[in-house]
């Protein structure tokens, strides 16, 4: 099935690219090339090159893999705004005031990738296959993670939930739960959810 590209407009793909274009040297020198292992970074390119292509099992693998946890850190973030309570913490970052308003406001892409995620589900589906491949996806960048990043950054939370290393079980041990949960906690349902509203 070939995708509609008819339907993304020129100037949303320049924007996007144009965003790209200024984020990735100033996240470069912020935060280092570890931190493109973030799903939520790997997404953010993807969507970029589905934008681009049409590519549709790209677009169901994120939309498999992220827009869940995406969805969430938005509850997360305008849950904060409304309420000035802090509920999960996951943008707990954004508010932090040590961070420039020029480097959260960057961060903002959270809120515009879920939203461009389930228009292009809207107008052309999800690939059920998206969960098998996504799942390798997950099973090569997790290992990157865990042996080449810094456990105090705690990327994709393979040291532990939330912001810091967890210290209760073995690391490796964690790590492995971390591989399963991934696919059988979050991308599972997903793919039910997904199959159920866009086929």
């Amino acid at each position: 099935m070939e995708s509609d590209l008819s339907v993304i407009p020129l100037w949303l793909q320049l924007a996007y690219t144009a965003f790209l274009l200024v984020l990735v040297p100033v996240y470069w020198k912020k935060y280092g090339p570890g931190n493109f292992l973030w799903f939520s970074d790997i997404a953010l390119f993807s969507v970029g090159i589905v934008l681009w292509t049409g590519n549709q099992l790209l677009l169901s693998m994120m939309a498999v893999g992220v827009l869940a946890l995406e969805l969430v850190w938005n509850l997360d973030y305008f849950g904060r705004l409304l309420t000035g309570h802090q509920l999960l913490g996951l943008s707990a970052y954004m508010f932090d005031e040590s961070k420039s308003l020029f480097l959260r406001g960057l961060s903002l892409f959270h809120v515009v990738l879920p939203a461009l995620v389930i228009w292009l589900l809207l107008e052309w589906g999800y690939q059920p296959e998206a969960l098998y491949w996504q799942t390798a996806l997950a099973w090569v960048v997790l290992p990157l993670t865990y042996f080449l990043t810094d456990p105090k950054e705690n990327i994709n939370w393979v040291f532990g939930p939330g912001n810091e290393p967890q210290h209760k079980i073995p690391a490796r041990l964690y790590f492995a739960i971390m591989m399963l949960i991934f696919p059988v906690g979050v991308y599972l349902p997903s793919h039910f959810l997904l199959q159920w509203l866009f086929n």
